[in-house]
């Protein structure tokens, strides 16, 4: 056996992983991991095919399709009013996690410090680790009295930054907590890095899943903190096809020259004809205008079904997660209960605990759970069934 120093020593097997193996030894509802169980807008799937007929089955252009990139930039200066151009500042890439980590790869040398609010999607942190950066830690508190839901104190959150900060990482929608940033949020954001070096990497790959007529504040609405950011999206997400691994990412010229060059020695270039058929699937808006309200609907039934249940439930904002707290039901570790879940009551969650890497005190000794709802609607009350039973 050859001796080997791991890049990543205390990286092991994800939580997502244990959990459905082990809803499917057990025969449990999997409300654990973050996929739609329903297909892809029929109207997509033929327009793959019809790409693939086509003939469209080769490399494509590094950066992306140029119909695609140009029907993006519509999208944004519709949605965002953000004039971008099609051929610097949008890279089409093999889903989202990718396009954080090739930013990442592109940014952080060794010593960076990389600021991370936790609870956070679990790629950050090894991909900050494996460049040589150093992982800070801004731990969001979980609902109390004071609090009610996970809200970033910009003035305690400055006390993170130093000299040697490099990026700041944050994720609107927000998985898992279901907490969206606010235009203040960015506002604040926008102050506190102004005249810095500090380069943001926003994840906003649950853009469209937003609740309650609220609206998706993004770096795109900011054009001063947009010319320091790389904004991170999600076909996959969006469209019901997590398995197709496609998205994009946004940035200003002279931070997506810098992207391009790792982009084009990690994938180089993506699915072409899925590339066709997006565009001209997003030539119609409601096509992802609609989706707010689709999954809404989703998370107020989903609601309604769990109110016989001794969860409490913490209002998701935007994306397809839902989070409940399970306090009146066990005083046990949350990684334990979901296992007991899984086992007992056939139905697999993922606890919150796990999106915290360092520094978890008192969040410890919270009960949340995390389960998605992104399923139709007898998987949702099939397992409902079985949670009123706690």
């Amino acid at each position: 056996m050859l001796n080997i120093q791991s890049k990543l020593p205390n990286v092991g097997t994800t939580i997502f992983t244990i959990m459905s193996a082990l809803a499917e030894k057990h025969g449990a509802i999997n409300l654990s991991q973050g996929f739609p169980n329903f297909n892809s807008p029929a109207a997509l799937l033929r327009l793959v095919s019809k790409y693939m007929k086509k003939g469209m089955n080769q490399y494509a252009p590094m950066a992306g399709a140029m119909v695609l990139r140009e029907q993006l930039a519509s999208k944004i200066q519709d949605l965002y009013g953000l004039s971008v151009n099609p051929n610097t500042e949008i890279t089409i890439t093999a889903g989202g996690t990718q396009g954080l980590f090739t930013a990442i790869a592109a940014f952080i040398n060794a010593g960076d410090e990389v600021i991370l609010i936790e609870p956070a999607y679990d790629s950050y942190a090894p991909s900050v680790e494996l460049f040589g950066g150093k992982v800070i830690s801004y731990n969001l508190i979980p609902p109390s009295s004071e609090k009610p839901f996970y809200d970033i104190d910009w003035v305690d959150f400055k006390k993170y930054i130093t000299p040697k900060t490099r990026m700041i990482v944050i994720n609107t929608p927000h998985n898992p907590t279901g907490k969206i940033l606010k235009a203040n949020d960015l506002e604040q954001l926008e102050k506190i890095t102004e005249g810095s070096n500090i380069i943001i990497l926003s994840d906003e790959v649950y853009e469209h899943l937003i609740y309650d007529k609220q609206e998706h504040q993004s770096v795109l609405r900011f054009p001063n903190l947009y010319n320091r950011s790389i904004a991170s999206y999600s076909f996959g997400k969006t469209f019901h096809a997590t398995g197709w691994k496609m998205g994009y990412v946004v940035g200003p010229e002279y931070l997506m020259h810098e992207f391009r060059k790792v982009h084009q020695f990690n994938v180089f270039s993506v699915n072409t004809p899925v590339q066709y058929a997006i565009a001209e699937f997003l030539k119609d808006a409601d096509n992802y205008l609609s989706l707010p309200d689709f999954y809404q609907t989703k998370r107020d039934y989903f609601l309604k079904l769990m109110q016989g249940s001794r969860f409490a439930p913490i209002k998701s904002e935007g994306t397809y997660f839902q989070l409940f707290d399970y306090e009146a039901i066990s005083n046990e570790p949350d990684i334990d209960f979901t296992k007991r879940m899984t086992t007992e009551f056939g139905v697999a969650a993922i606890p919150v605990s796990v999106f915290y890497a360092k520094n978890r005190g008192e969040i410890m000794d919270k009960r949340i759970i995390r389960l998605c709802f992104a399923k139709t609607n007898d998987m949702l009350e099939m397992a409902a069934e079985r949670l009123v039973k706690l």
